[in-house]
């Protein structure tokens, strides 16, 4: 992985190749950033980088003994450790080193709903145990192979939780020219005797045009499609490219479908909206709120005087739809379906979510005034988790 294949982010690119040549590679690295922002790529990008023997001032050479290996993801010295399904207590993520190649290889912006998907994981939650952090101990003890440094990139460290601090002694006292790169989606997840460990490394957000022009150099496809694609990811590259790919059936039609079940409170047709949205897979029902969220933006901008992206079909619901909207209620619906997908990634029922999401969409779209401080917190509901 280059530098060059990683879209956006250039001040990070810039800063991470700046402390390279300058000789300023701190031991231990926490790369954050949300689902799709790219921390997981620029951390092999950094890595080959240290590795690589002909490195020029903006990448790698990608010619070179190292790099060719580092392009298959199997450098002797390059380790990975990620969350897995433990079979057993002696299960590591080494067991898993296959399906992690084959899975980053296809898409280096891997989301865990993904990598679950490839480990037919179903409703088994995954975790980095004791055994994994045994395992890291021990081959981190060895001297390189062949590269000056020798790598340990950690993806997802949240799901360490206390075993974590198995790696505290190794990781304040690592072994010459060893480095650990941590690559987190919810850095406020991490132990905090980790996180004080390490130097920070934010990602930003992608923006609609680098990933829109992103998804038009990867093949032949419809502008008007890509960038889409890209308004309705939310920043998120991966989504996007689900999107493009067809994964989803009409979400346009679907979201539509729901607020106007929502308005006429129609409770039967509610349920049966709920029934059919649980058939769609979790992925899709994500997808569907995103559009959703990207629906209710632009019906405030209309509400406001401003211009919206929208066309046919779309552009006569925003229109319709912005004449019931008021910034908190706006601000209020988009919670709820933020917090859907909350609910979603954590394996929410889906059938009793959608419903009770209809109901308070409906109360929403009924009331005239949203109180302050009548919003319900995400820790206040259960949905069958």
């Amino acid at each position: 992985m280059q530098f060059k294949e990683i879209i956006g982010q250039q001040a990070v690119k810039d800063q991470l190749i700046r402390s390279a040549r300058e000789g300023r590679v701190s031991h231990a690295q926490l790369f954050t950033g949300a689902e799709g922002n790219g921390a997981l790529p620029l951390a092999i990008a950094y890595a080959q980088y240290l590795s690589c023997e002909q490195a020029t001032e903006t990448d790698s050479c990608g010619s070179c003994v190292s790099c060719k290996k580092y392009q298959k993801l199997a450098h002797p010295d390059l380790h990975f450790s990620y969350p897995f399904i433990a079979s057993k207590k002696e299960t590591v993520a080494l067991d898993y080193v296959q399906q992690w190649r084959e899975a980053l290889l296809e898409q280096p912006y891997l989301t865990l709903e993904k990598w679950m998907q490839r480990l037919d994981a179903g409703n088994k939650q995954p975790n980095i145990n004791i055994a994994e952090c045994h395992s890291i101990i021990s081959k981190l003890s060895l001297k390189p192979f062949e590269s000056d440094f020798k790598v340990l990139i950690m993806w997802l460290p949240e799901f360490l939780r206390e075993v974590g601090n198995s790696l505290l002694k190794l990781i304040e006292e690592p072994s010459s020219k060893t480095l650990f790169l941590l690559v987190s989606e919810q850095p406020d997840q991490l132990l905090s005797t980790l996180l004080s460990r390490t130097q920070l490394v934010r990602t930003a957000r992608l923006g609609e045009e680098e990933i829109a022009g992103y998804l038009l150099d990867s093949g032949e496809i419809n502008p008007e499609l890509a960038r889409q694609a890209a308004r309705l990811s939310g920043g998120n590259l991966a989504a996007a490219i689900d999107l493009l790919a067809g994964e989803s059936s009409n979400y346009g039609q679907l979201f539509m479908d729901w607020m106007r079940v929502c308005y006429q409170g129609d409770g039967l047709k509610m349920v049966e909206w709920s029934d059919n949205a649980v058939s769609a897979g979790r992925e899709n029902q994500k997808n569907l709120l995103r559009y959703g969220l990207s629906l209710i933006r632009q019906s405030l901008l209309m509400r406001v005087g401003l211009p919206v992206q929208a066309l046919g079909q779309e552009l006569e619901f925003i229109t319709r739809f912005s004449a019931q909207l008021d910034p908190e209620k706006a601000t209020a619906i988009s919670g709820e379906l933020e917090k859907a997908i909350y609910h979603i990634e954590r394996n929410a029922n889906p059938r009793i979510l959608f419903l009770d999401v209809s109901l308070q969409i409906m109360r929403l779209l009924k009331s005239r005034q949203v109180l302050p401080g009548s919003d319900v917190t995400i820790q206040e509901r259960n949905y069958g988790m």
